[in-house]
């Protein structure tokens, strides 16, 4: 029994020892390695999109990459890029209120009220990072009898992706205000219904949900126009001139925080908005495979060279927006210039 205890003995003297190493060793190489592996933790950054032709610099980005390249070339060497997809005004501000967008798109009415409301809030606060997009918003009818927006009857319904708040929702606001005078700009607001443009555009085409009237961007538009007894009844760019539609924005926080990141993704939004320019056969062709829908490339061809159709990191006729918002109560806190909404770094890039 004394013999086999001294052995346990030697046998726990030669193996506790070697246990401590081991829990040394470990404990330094924790202490080496950590380091690295902070500086080597992945920042996702997630970006919303949309479905229509107007986020097309976004989709360009997405499928080139170009984000992950560009912060790779500020330093940021372990960024991943996370593409959401969302439609309409209110779904955006909902996910960046809830701190789950990095940088957003959406339409500048909506932007601009959030921007008010948030004003000076910490943590809530939001600022413009950049314009994206003009092209035309088309009111388009399936009824013969609907020639003029006081053609609309009760009995109607205009789809849009987000009643009262959305892009559509508020230019049609506006478009109402032009043509049937200031006091009137709601007039149509109780026939809207809310839709997402593919789905609108179905129930325009086959007459479902009521639905006799959609007031949407291209390629919707332009494809509803293609289709036997559709016809245009209201034309945003005939009536309000060329306004930026959608604008990319971030929780101020973050640009406080982060301004390589921003930069970062300047660079590649105008790295985007360049290829377009210099190639929009490719530039369609990554929308159409993106797009998840029934258009050609020849379709999107035809909206891209049209005059009134343009990307561009400089906001157009953004006080307009603010005007009208202003106008109807929608804000209190009204900024002086445009500028005043947007990162003071947006100037190094249009200039």
């Amino acid at each position: 029994m004394k013999v086999r205890r001294d052995k346990e003995t030697q046998a726990a003297s030669v193996t506790k020892p070697s246990t401590r190493r081991r829990t040394l060793l470990a404990g330094a190489l924790a202490t080496s390695v950590a380091p690295s592996l902070v500086l080597a933790r992945t920042r996702t950054v997630r970006i919303s999109k949309g479905y229509g032709l107007l986020y097309l610099p976004l989709l360009v980005m997405e499928k080139l990459r170009l984000m992950e390249r560009n912060a790779a070339r500020h330093g940021l060497n372990s960024v991943n890029v996370e593409w959401v997809l969302l439609d309409g005004g209110n779904s955006v501000d909902d996910a960046m209120m809830a701190g789950t967008l990095d940088f957003a798109s959406a339409g500048a009415p909506g932007f601009i009220e959030l921007w008010a409301r948030a004003r000076g809030i910490p943590n809530v606060e939001v600022i413009g990072i950049s314009g994206l997009s003009t092209t035309a918003l088309s009111l388009n009818s399936n009824v013969p009898r609907i020639a003029t927006l006081r053609d609309f009857t009760p009995a109607d319904r205009i789809a849009v992706p987000g009643i009262r708040t959305s892009l559509s929702a508020v230019v049609l606001q506006m478009l109402a205000a032009k043509l049937l005078g200031a006091p009137h700009f709601a007039k149509l607001d109780s026939i809207t219904v809310n839709l997402p443009h593919p789905e609108a555009m179905r129930a325009l085409l086959r007459h479902e949900n009521g639905v006799t009237a959609h007031f949407t961007s291209p390629p919707f538009s332009t494809l509803e126009l293609q289709q036997p007894g559709i016809h245009q009844v209201a034309n945003s760019v005939d009536v309000l001139g060329p306004l930026t539609l959608d604008v990319v924005f971030s929780p101020k926080r973050l640009v406080d925080e982060e301004p390589a990141m921003v930069s970062a993704f300047l660079d590649a939004l105008a790295e985007a908005v360049r290829l377009i320019g210099r190639d929009p056969a490719a530039a369609a062709a990554i929308y159409v495979s993106a797009s998840g829908l029934k258009v050609s490339t020849a379709d999107v061809m035809r909206v891209l060279s049209a005059p009134h159709t343009r990307f561009s990191l400089q906001p157009n006729q953004l006080m307009d927006y603010v005007d009208f918002l202003s106008m109807v109560g929608t804000i209190k806190n009204k900024p002086h210039t445009w500028q005043d909404m947007f990162v003071p770094v947006l100037d190094q890039f249009i200039a």
